[in-house]
């Protein structure tokens, strides 16, 4: 090769490897998103949890796999994008009673409204006499660390008569576990009811009972679990196999807990120093920490979600007449703050904020707190704008 074809081959190559990297994405840091396993998984656990990756996010059902008759929507990443929270567009419709004595609306099609339906068929509507809540479907990350915070431990945070005189009395959501689930090995039941800890009232009991739920709720698949159709209540063949379910299951009790970013940047020191003043921290806690697990990396750890997983009474503009398990109708289970800063990736880059994602900014959230956290919004309210603007950047950081 001449010397004039050799300078003219490594300027082609040099071109070409700049143009690619000008048209390659570059690869995201990992405190900018919230997919990923956690770590310290085997490799036998990677497989398991890649599988359950794609089972969540890549299969969309249709009529010819199961879908329906009515539904919610078509596959689990519809809903949680990036396994972040939803948007309006995918937030659900819960309905029931005002009282906690059960929901007498479960014959009708109860607790969850299915408001799409496949060809020949009529989605549902709201019966007659039911009151119902619109729920923002929550990010998916950290939920393993979450599951496996002990019973004795959440009723160590629970106050349900504020014996301390702080106005906080944060109680568990009790109640009955389905036919397919048996207690965790952490449990702490009281009159045959169970702590549950997932969901917007706390409705849920572990990561399967979630799951299972979802499936049959969200998108009128039956399983071993269910094996029943959502529309006619009929018992049918399941249509998901138990292995896809588990390895589901796997998937979001080992996606990792969200990082925080900058963490050394004065602002978000002193903006977490103004959190803890206000008050905001007796309800989400910072710090709580995991019993043993069968997935060793989730045994005993430490982490940080910013919840106490305690129902709440958050006041009157917060009552939606709607109640779940022992959950009352202003009450609601203290969601995770952790990921927060991140939650416009996953909402078209705005914040759908609240239970029903009303707010459409962390300081609408805050303004919108009632009930046990009048106090510390009162508090908020009074801050320099310099402080409420080091605590919103703190909160970003989540």
């Amino acid at each position: 090769m001449n010397s004039r074809l050799l300078i003219f081959t490594i300027l082609l190559e040099a071109i070409l490897i700049i143009s690619c990297e000008r048209i390659t994405p570059r690869v995201p840091a990992d405190d900018q998103i919230l997919d990923g396993p956690i770590e310290g998984l085997t490799s036998a656990e990677k497989t398991r949890f890649l599988a359950g990756d794609v089972a969540f996010n890549d299969e969309i059902f249709t009529s010819e796999t199961g879908l329906g008759s009515v539904f919610v929507a078509t596959s689990c990443g519809s809903c949680h994008a990036g396994d972040g929270k939803g948007t309006l567009f995918t937030t659900l419709t819960r309905f029931g009673q005002s009282d906690d004595t059960g929901n007498k609306f479960l014959h009708l099609g109860g607790p969850q409204l299915q408001n799409r339906a496949i060809p020949g068929y009529t989605p549902e509507s709201i019966p007659a006499g039911a009151t119902f809540s619109r729920f923002t479907p929550p990010a998916n990350t950290g939920l393993g660390f979450i599951e496996m915070v002990t019973d004795a431990d959440i009723l160590a945070m629970a106050d349900p008569s504020d014996a301390d005189k702080d106005g906080i009395s944060g109680v568990p959501n009790y109640g009955d576990l389905p036919s397919f689930l048996n207690p965790l090995p952490n449990a702490v039941p009281k009159n045959g009811r169970y702590i549950h800890r997932f969901g917007k009232k706390a409705a849920a009991y572990s990561l399967l009972h979630q799951t299972v739920n979802a499936y049959s709720q969200d998108i009128g698949i039956s399983s071993s679990f269910a094996p029943f159709d959502v529309y006619s209540g009929l018992e049918i063949d399941p249509e998901i196999s138990t292995l896809t379910i588990n390895n589901v299951v796997f998937y979001l009790q080992t996606l990792k807990a969200p990082i925080q970013r900058d963490q050394n940047d004065p602002q978000v020191k002193q903006g977490k120093q103004t959190f803890i003043e206000l008050g905001c921290e007796s309800c989400h806690k910072q710090t709580l920490k995991t019993g043993p697990s069968q997935i060793f990396a989730l045994s005993n750890k430490t982490f940080h979600a910013y919840t106490d997983l305690l129902l709440h009474e958050m006041g009157g503009g917060l009552d939606d007449g709607y109640t779940e398990g022992s959950a009352k109708t202003s009450e609601w289970r203290t969601p995770p703050l952790w990921g927060l800063g991140l939650s416009p990736n996953s909402q078209g880059g705005q914040y759908f904020l609240m239970h029903d994602g009303r707010a459409r900014s962390i300081e609408q959230a805050i303004e919108m707190h009632g009930g046990e956290a009048t106090g510390s919004k009162n508090r908020f309210k009074q801050l320099a704008q310099s402080e409420q603007a080091d605590l919103i950047k703190f909160l970003k950081s989540l």
